[in-house]
């Protein structure tokens, strides 16, 4: 549905001849009818990326197609026709006070001159859709957040979208309402055969709702594909860092003010072993008790769910030479499962 091809954006800096490099040599694809995200820190260039997409921004070199088009080579006319085929949701709804709920979700169909009969049929169904039926005569000082943001999907959904693009669209929730919010997108997502670009920098909500991932930083994708891979595959130092922020995927810090690089005498050894699929909840740790004799004493972990799929990391601590850590780890790998040594402890 999307596809940056060698797409690099450059800004002046302010008075001064230099510029900002905000996206640097980007190729990536978002694949048809799927939920992909795009993470990153903040100042890496995900706002700009999505930017792009609708044609707010123009690439100083590469091409950005939406559905084969390229965006940056049209002229207005043809941009306002490419632009009523992508729905944009904000992070902080950007709804008219003055107008209703009804009203806030009309506006883009009364901008293209659709005639009020029309637009009843087509925004009473929508406000169904997101749960807000009773609420369709309510201004926006009345709804909560959650609401809020629910009539800015209905709007973004009014012009029969092929795209929906999300700019931290659950930023400024609590996480139950991002919950819900994430639940409806994903709905929106099955029954209409919407694809959805989110840009986030938060981990969760890759993890709950994202088919596909690509990480950004400093203008460059560092890694993408499939989340369940790049969650539990992940390469880059980035990617790693983002990961520290989900619950069970951090080193408690009671183990890493202990924890030192290099072994000593009667220290243990720190494994981090990765639990994949339906190996997520094999008791492969007390194999290595009975079958190797390996003391496992575990430290801390967790098992989740990614796009879908279950996932664990524990973090143990072995009582073991080099030759029987090595054996440790071959016997895991034979089982499928991933380890890798973080430290030493006494």
């Amino acid at each position: 549905m999307v596809a940056f091809e060698q797409v690099s954006k450059r800004f002046a800096a302010g008075r001064s001849s230099n510029e900002v490099v905000a996206l640097d040599n980007v190729d990536l694809v978002v694949p048809r009818g799927s939920v992909t995200g795009i993470i990153g820190r903040s100042g890496a260039g995900k706002s700009t990326l999505i930017r792009l997409v609708n044609g707010l921004e123009r690439p100083t070199a590469g091409r950005v197609l939406v559905d084969g088009v390229d965006v940056a080579g049209l002229g207005e006319k043809d941009l306002r026709s490419v632009r009523r085929a992508i729905g944009m949701v904000f992070q902080h709804f950007n709804l008219l006070s003055s107008r209703t709920a009804f009203d806030n979700i009309a506006l883009p169909l009364e901008i293209a001159g659709v005639d009020r009969q029309a637009i009843e049929k087509r925004v009473t169904p929508l406000l169904e859709l997101v749960g807000l039926s009773d609420k369709r005569d309510r201004y926006p000082s009345e709804l909560s957040g959650g609401q809020k943001q629910r009539v800015g999907i209905a709007r973004a959904l009014a012009t029969e979208p092929k795209l929906l693009l999300s700019d931290e669209a659950t930023s400024a929730l609590d996480p139950e309402t991002t919950r819900s919010i994430l639940d409806l997108l994903r709905k929106i997502n099955k029954e209409l055969g919407l694809t959805v670009l989110l840009i986030t920098h938060e981990m969760e909500v890759v993890k709950t709702i994202a088919d596909h991932v690509a990480v950004i930083d400093g203008g460059r994708i560092v890694e993408s594909g499939p989340t369940f891979d790049v969650f539990t595959g992940h390469t880059h130092a980035t990617t790693r860092a983002l990961l520290g922020g989900l619950a069970g995927m951090r080193l408690p810090e009671f183990l890493t003010k202990r924890m030192s690089s290099e072994p000593h005498d009667g220290s243990r050894t720190i494994l981090r072993v990765i639990f994949k699929g339906e190996n997520a909840t094999e008791p492969m740790l007390a194999r290595l008790g009975s079958d190797l004799g390996i003391e496992v004493n575990i430290l801390a972990g967790a098992v989740d769910e990614i796009a879908g799929r279950p996932f664990g990391m524990l973090v143990v601590s072995l009582r073991a030479d080099a030759a029987k850590i090595a054996e440790a780890r071959q016997f895991l790998a034979e089982h499928g499962l991933a380890s890798e040594v973080v430290g030493y402890v006494a």
